[in-house]
């Protein structure tokens, strides 16, 4: 697998609404992005108050779901969600499963791993690496590509895997910080990158993190804007990097998502309506509601409202884009669900024709 600095890698946490946004993708899209799947989280039990004992069953159904709905196009997964000290009832790594299992279907599936991860699961990704030999991704924090040792723990890495650098794809993960003011945090970045070992050598070398709020509880009902920062401060990156040089990364991010797994009890919540449409440089928020009390049928005004908004970028656009439509006209309103495979499938649409507007200019 190989890739520059034009493509895009969004990390998804492969539920159905991720995953249904991924396979009503343009044909021509999907070969212009990477996605890094998680493997999602280990879901807490709030009727008998703790975590599943079984994680077989969890886990089961992943390897099929990324076959049927991502074929065999690359792909990087990670366990990282999954607590690395859960096995299956067989006493089998979760690890080992899951890629023993993505090998039977002909899935080319690039594992993750990174420096704070375990013994247990780094002989499992050794293991992958040896049967698979397609190499193996390194995704790191910014806080520790930040630190004077980050040179020997790579070399330690890349010696525990027995594995050469350019076999492996580095992802400096900024997760979800402070990014104001742009252009010092860019140049804190820089610094940062300007150090980093083998940085021409990686296979592939990409910069995700969002900007993505948390929690929509403290967004008010209507409209609201929020900055794209990541997509803001990745440009003035690349302009920066010209400047000095470096190697250009490639962009990515949490799509309509937060990466922190909310800690909620779905029995008793009520979430809100709402669509996040993805437009330059920001989000356009519309809120409503919630749905226990209120419906989905505000899903009718809220789509008339993108409509009507000078931003809605028209039916053939995405998947998504044809369902807000036909929603604003009467159609289905779907469920929460529904509504994150479709404002994530218009977000993967956006972005990738963003990343490829900037570098034609």
């Amino acid at each position: 697998m190989n890739f520059d600095h034009s493509h895009y890698v969004p990390c998804l946490r492969w539920k159905q609404g991720e995953y249904q946004a991924v396979l009503r993708l343009h044909e021509k899209a999907k070969k212009k992005f990477t996605p890094l799947i998680q493997v999602p989280e280990f879901g807490y039990d709030f009727e008998k108050g703790k975590e599943p004992k079984v994680i077989d069953k969890h886990i089961e159904p992943f390897a099929k779901r990324v076959h049927d709905k991502w074929g065999k196009l690359p792909c990087f997964v990670d366990l990282k969600l999954i607590n690395p000290s859960v096995r299956l009832e067989n006493k089998t790594h979760p690890v080992k499963y899951v890629f023993d299992d993505l090998r039977r279907r002909g899935c080319y599936s690039i594992p993750v791993t990174g420096l704070g991860r375990d013994k247990a699961y780094q002989q499992a990704i050794k293991s992958i690496l040896i049967k698979d030999k397609s190499g193996v991704c390194l995704r790191v924090s910014i806080e520790e590509a930040a630190k004077g040792s980050f040179a020997t723990d790579i070399n330690s890495l890349l010696s525990t895997l027995n594995v050469q650098v350019d076999n492996c794809d580095l992802i400096m993960d900024l997760v979800t910080p402070n990014f104001e003011p742009l252009d010092g945090f860019s140049k804190v970045i820089q610094n940062i990158v300007k150090k980093i070992p083998y940085l021409a050598k990686w296979r592939t070398f990409s910069l995700i993190g969002t900007s993505f709020p948390k929690s929509m509880g403290g967004i008010k009902t209507g409209v609201t804007n929020i900055p794209r920062h990541e997509w803001q401060i990745y440009k003035i990156i690349i302009h920066s990097f010209k400047k000095a040089g470096l190697r250009l990364p490639t962009f990515g991010d949490y799509a309509i998502s937060h990466p922190d797994i909310p800690d909620l009890d779905w029995r008793v919540v009520k979430p809100k309506v709402k669509i996040r449409y993805t437009v330059d440089d920001k989000w356009y928020l519309v809120k409503g509601k919630n749905y226990r009390d209120y419906g989905y049928g505000q899903y009718h005004e809220l789509s008339k409202q993108i409509l009507n908004s000078g931003y809605y970028y028209g039916p053939t656009f995405s998947w998504g884009d044809k369902y807000i439509q036909q929603c604003a006209n009467g159609g289905s309103t779907g469920h929460l669900t529904m509504w994150v495979g479709v404002d994530t499938n218009h977000h993967i649409e956006k972005v990738i024709q963003d990343i490829a507007s900037f570098y034609d200019s």
